[in-house]
């Protein structure tokens, strides 16, 4: 099979078109014809050496995609409702950016009726993360407040639109007034461009001075001391990336006094019973909101498989909103 690798540690351009052998199935497992690829943020850390695969997984990018059943035991695929030829998408542990990829039947989900590979691709990385952190960890109900730190990112699409569906209040912070006015087109209630305004300020502002409910952070380093400012009594941080780097110093005498919650999670390295246990919710909460509309895939960029590179790069540059995907059909 046709697949992309990291040649070396380094800029987009180590990504390279290779050969490797076809996966085959074990037990727990089937075999994926894929058509679309899934590309995000951890895809690039890895690329760089800074985000080591875990133990057992492949050495391959790619964490999300879409495709047909062509392979895996019968009695396994009956069980968990599949079945060969139908249309699945799959979180994976690595491995995505190939022709096949082999996936826990537990992760995966049938395609959305009336969605094509290309958008069901761009939906288990984000959708999984953000359900597992705003409404597992988080515990976001309805008629809670919620600030999502870029809103435009993949998963911040994501978030805006399953916190509206689920009827919370959408902040959202973005670079600029585009990326605001594009947040706001996605049901976000409120954008604050950071680089023009105090985001923890205006967040209060925007709650008459109660703070928010909810943080969803991808940045950490110094933004933790103003989200704690930022939140509500009884509020919950919880942080999923460190962008802005790993150390924060925060006032601990606000955490004790609002009674808030600090928490933080990575996905990768779950073990399957976790992350099938994220799908099930999945299927049964956002999957309908999917198949109705009210909660749409958001694809900035599609890009042939062979073009893995500019995909990164695009990435890397920060301009996009939503989702990057890669093909398969003309690789």
């Amino acid at each position: 099979m046709k697949v992309i690798e990291i040649s070396q540690y380094g800029a987009p351009e180590v990504l390279r078109q290779a050969e490797r052998p076809d996966p085959v199935p074990g037990a727990g497992e089937l075999l994926i014809r894929v058509r679309a690829s899934g590309v995000n943020r951890p895809d690039v850390l890895q690329r760089t050496g800074n985000y080591p695969v875990p133990p057992g997984a492949s050495d391959i990018p790619g964490l999300e995609v879409a495709g047909e059943v062509v392979g895996g035991d019968a009695a396994e695929l009956a069980q968990a409702g599949f079945q060969l030829g139908d249309r699945v998408c799959a979180l994976v542990a690595g491995g995505g950016y190939a022709e096949l990829c082999v996936a826990p039947v537990a992760q995966c989900l049938p395609v959305p009726k009336g969605l094509s590979d290309v958008e069901a691709a761009s939906l288990p990385e984000t959708f999984f993360t953000v359900w597992s952190n705003v409404f597992e960890r988080a515990r976001l109900q309805a008629g809670e407040s919620l600030l999502i730190q870029g809103g435009t990112s993949g998963i911040g699409v994501t978030a805006i639109q399953l916190a509206k569906a689920a009827g919370a209040t959408v902040i959202v912070t973005a670079g600029s007034d585009d990326k605001c006015a594009a947040c706001l087109a996605l049901g976000a209630d409120h954008a604050i461009n950071y680089r023009a305004a105090d985001f923890a300020a205006e967040a209060k502002r925007l709650t008459d001075g109660k703070g928010v409910d909810v943080i969803l952070d991808m940045v950490a380093g110094d933004y933790v001391a103003r989200e704690v400012q930022a939140l509500a009594e009884d509020g919950r941080l919880v942080i999923i990336a460190v962008q802005g780097g790993s150390k924060s110093e925060f006032n601990a005498g606000l955490v004790l006094r609002r009674r808030l919650t600090i928490t933080g999670s990575t996905l990768r390295p779950r073990p399957v019973a976790f992350k099938g246990a994220i799908a099930r919710a999945l299927k049964a909460s956002a999957w309908p909101w999917l198949e109705a509309g009210c909660v749409k895939p958001v694809i900035h960029s599609v890009f042939e498989a062979a073009e893995a590179a500019r995909a990164h790069a695009l990435m890397e540059s920060n301009q996009h909103v939503g989702k990057i995907v890669l093909t398969w059909d003309a690789a």
